[in-house]
């Protein structure tokens, strides 16, 4: 496979499809240029124990798994936009508890959108990072958590990557 071969799910060990799926009603508004889409379509593959995600593409769909028990967390199926681009026209979230820990729509739409953003493209993604940061500290009732370890835990990010 070269370097700018997309993943696919035989590119991984061990994947588990979402055993419970729930719709996610909330989407993320952006729409990804078709340089973006480009870049989606070859996934993205954890490179150490730290990263949290493996990221691939099967058709206008984009599965995103955790890197560490292989299972599916989100869905996202991609359609184009008129004048170019491509939005998350429709997704899934796993609704077991037991396989990953969801805490509402809102977190869902932003964690689609960071791990698309900030892991497979690389982007700084600051507002998402706050976001995710507010999120989980209004779920926790903690409003002394810190960034890094918020972004770390979750994503797999350290503050500055």
């Amino acid at each position: 496979m070269t370097a700018d071969a997309p993943l696919t799910r035989e590119s991984f060990r061990r994947l588990q499809p979402i055993s419970t799926p729930r719709p996610v009603s909330q989407l993320p508004d952006r729409v990804w240029t078709d340089e973006d889409w480009d870049r989606i379509r070859l996934g993205y593959r954890a490179r150490d124990m730290d990263e949290k995600w493996q990221v691939f593409v099967e058709g206008d769909v984009v599965f995103m798994h955790r890197s560490w028990t292989g299972r599916g967390a989100y869905e996202a199926s991609f359609a184009p936009v008129t004048g170019g681009g491509r939005r998350i026209a429709s997704a899934v979230v796993e609704a077991d508890g037991e396989r990953y820990r969801s805490i509402g729509d809102e977190y869902d739409r932003l964690m689609m959108e960071l791990i698309i953003s900030a892991i497979v493209l690389g982007e700084p993604a600051a507002d998402l990072r706050a976001g995710l940061v507010e999120l989980t500290a209004r779920a926790s009732g903690k409003s002394d958590l810190s960034s890094g370890v918020v972004q770390h835990s979750v994503l797999g990010l350290r503050s500055g990557s």
